[in-house]
């Protein structure tokens, strides 16, 4: 049994015994087969908990499969209309949408029910946000580690560290906190294996000054890091958690003077937004952040063309 819901309670109570089993059987498939993420898998467990939720209500009672099968397009209208009433944006309501759709194609291949209803609604228009990258000489300042923003030099460094892997390879901040002693890029070192969302693999290249800011954290750090642990230690020796870089972030927002939008993540997405400015190809940023599919990667060809058509108001003669 799937052990991604926090309530399996509540989903209990919303869906008869065949039903639950099917669930089940989903959740393991997503985790074992098709090797989601674990917050993938919380959230697509809870958007069909509540859809469940939305059918004992509208059926008078909990369903089972038979009701699952004879599902109408009215009924998938209904629910949408009901979580919109409740407030939920779209990107949740498409998410949400998505989840279930895979659940029943799930159940549609072993043959129990036909999928096409909930085929022929359309997810909810959203407006699409670009990402917000930073500019490349504040990204250079934030991970510069020469702001005197911690009380103890050796956090310093380590702040700066985790900054310039995420800026200087593009990395997610939960995979350069997985790094361990091992890992630790050195002097020399090319390349670095990352493990990225639903255990995918990549190759990044490794710049002289993230090895240069790695080095000198670990030989500012009080505690000693071992080959088998995390490489990015707390104030206390123990693993680092990702909160206290999102907070060292924000005090850098604060002395720089950059917008809410500066974030570590923000960092990745300078990486991919600088690369592209500077003649990358999109085939290749999509290797090096682990995209799954170029339309992830696309995005970054927007902000580029954004901000040309920015710089173009600015400075034509005829504006």
């Amino acid at each position: 049994m799937s052990t991604a819901s926090t309530d399996t309670d509540s989903l209990l109570v919303t869906a008869r015994p065949d039903l639950n089993r099917r669930v089940d059987q989903w959740l393991d498939h997503l985790a074992d087969e098709r090797r989601l993420a674990d917050k993938t898998l919380v959230a697509y467990e809870r958007d069909l908990r509540q859809f469940l939720r939305f059918l004992t209500m509208h059926l008078g009672g909990a369903p089972d499969l038979k009701d699952i099968a004879s599902l109408k397009p009215a009924d998938f209208r209904g629910f949408l209309a009901s979580r919109r009433r409740q407030g939920v944006q779209s990107r949740s309501l498409a998410r949400g949408l998505a989840g279930i759709r895979s659940f029943l194609k799930f159940l549609e291949r072993r043959g129990e029910v036909n999928a096409a209803a909930s085929s022929v609604i359309r997810p909810p228009r959203q407006a699409r946000s670009l990402p917000k990258p930073v500019a490349a000489r504040d990204a250079i300042e934030i991970s510069s580690g020469d702001l005197g923003m911690e009380t103890e030099a050796w956090l310093e460094a380590r702040n700066a560290a985790v900054l310039t892997l995420l800026y200087g390879c593009g990395l997610r901040i939960s995979e350069a906190l997985s790094l361990t002693g091992a890992m630790a890029p050195k002097a020399g070192t090319r390349t670095l294996r990352i493990i990225g969302k639903g255990g995918k693999e990549r190759i990044v290249p490794i710049l002289p000054a993230v090895c240069e800011a790695v080095e000198l954290y670990l030989k500012l750090c009080p505690y000693p890091v071992s080959p088998d642990g995390p490489l990015f230690v707390g104030a206390r020796g123990g693993p680092l958690n990702p909160r206290m870089i999102q907070l060292a972030m924000a005090r850098l927002r604060g002395a720089l003077g950059l917008p809410d939008s500066a974030t570590p993540h923000a960092l990745r997405h300078s990486f991919a937004t600088h690369l592209l400015a500077g003649g990358g190809d999109l085939r290749t940023i999509q290797e090096l952040l682990g995209h799954a599919s170029l339309a992830s990667t696309q995005i970054y060809t927007e902000i580029d063309s954004a901000h040309l058509l920015a710089a173009y108001d600015k400075a034509h003669p005829r504006r």
